[in-house]
């Protein structure tokens, strides 16, 4: 029975949170946020699920206060699920500022979605936090950023493992009498909206690689059969369930777990891997090396508009990612450094106000 500390608890933390409760490995719940909403999620939770959640007002920017939350409750398992601007906030918007940035590709927005993982994880080391970090804030692009910085979080969740839950959705809906096999997925989060889409594209290369049962049989096609899922908040839900064997497998006392799942240890994009006592090692498929798997990833993230990652965690955008912002800013073109967020992030809040 182990404790777990949520940080974010916007509608995916308490999804996440949720589903956590709803299970038998979790005893105590800590749902950490910035405002009183989180004191309604605890509550919430805390009355449909047998299992204590308690609420802390956190500001996840406060490296300070992270690594005294940190050090006061020991958690288990720590799971990050804030950012400055949710992945939703532009659902629904037409206006050229807002176009124009969602052409760019998520990487634009990276300012958004990095600092507060990076506060966390600095402030895990402040407080000699050694046990795991689940990172749900872009994982496939910001873990490499943190990895180069010496500070990875242990695993990312969402996007490969959501790639998964719809193959697994296309064979049971073809097959409903078999056995289900082994599903291994190499994706990248560039890929996401055409699996949910049910949209492969048309160049075979672009499409995520699923490999079944142990010897590896290639079945990409079948990451694009499920039904059809239109992007909005909704995907929160799979995501969610994407996430929970992750989560359940990293705590203490777990069973070993086979799944796939976004950024172990730091890598670009999404693999297949093994969990056994909280360790996370990758499973990847006969014939498929580590560096041909990262350099697989590492071309699909120009989809979100990364072009490259510098050794001191300095990200290039690619060059149609560039063109995408010139006309609105042109300053958000440029490599978007570690020093630089705060100013980066500033810029795209009046650029969207």
């Amino acid at each position: 029975m182990s404790t777990v500390l949520i940080i974010g608890v916007g509608d995916i933390g308490e999804r996440i949170a949720d589903g956590l409760a709803a299970g038998s490995r979790v005893r105590r719940l800590l749902l950490a946020g910035r405002s009183a909403a989180g004191d309604s999620v605890a509550a919430t939770v805390a009355s449909a699920r047998d299992c204590l959640v308690e609420p802390a007002r956190l500001d996840a920017s406060r490296q300070n206060e992270v690594a005294e939350l940190l050090a006061a409750t020991r958690p288990d398992l720590v799971v990050h699920c804030a950012s400055l601007r949710g992945p939703w906030t532009m659902s629904g918007r037409t206006d050229p500022a807002a176009r124009a940035v969602a052409a760019a590709g998520l990487g634009v927005r990276l300012p958004y979605q990095l600092p507060l993982i990076l506060s966390v994880m600095r402030a895990a080391r402040q407080a000699g936090y050694t046990g795991p970090v689940a990172n749900l804030s872009f994982p496939d692009v910001t873990g490499p950023v943190l990895a180069r910085l010496g500070l990875p979080p242990t695993v990312g969740l969402g996007n490969a493992a959501k790639m998964q839950l719809r193959v697994r959705a296309a064979l049971r809906a073809a097959h409903p009498d078999r056995p289900m096999p082994l599903i291994r997925v190499l994706g990248h989060h560039a890929q996401v909206f055409d699996v949910m889409q049910a949209r492969p594209p048309a160049d075979p290369e672009q499409r995520c690689r699923v490999y079944l049962g142990e010897h590896g049989q290639r079945s990409d096609s079948l990451a694009y059969r499920a039904p059809a899922l239109a992007p909005g908040p909704r995907y929160n839900t799979v995501t969610a369930a994407a996430a929970i064997p992750v989560l359940e497998a990293l705590l203490p006392g777990a069973g070993p777990l086979r799944h796939s799942t976004a950024a172990p240890a730091g890598l670009p994009g999404g693999y297949p891997v093994r969990i056994v006592d909280g360790s996370v090692a990758l499973d990847l498929p006969p014939g498929l090396s580590e560096a041909e798997a990262v350099a697989v990833n590492e071309r699909m993230a120009a989809g979100d508009g990364i072009d490259s990652i510098d050794d001191d965690g300095t990200v290039h955008l690619t060059p149609a990612s560039q063109k995408a912002v010139a006309d609105i800013a042109p300053e958000l073109a440029g490599p978007v450094a570690i020093d630089d967020l705060a100013t980066r992030a500033a810029r795209l809040d009046s650029v969207l106000t």
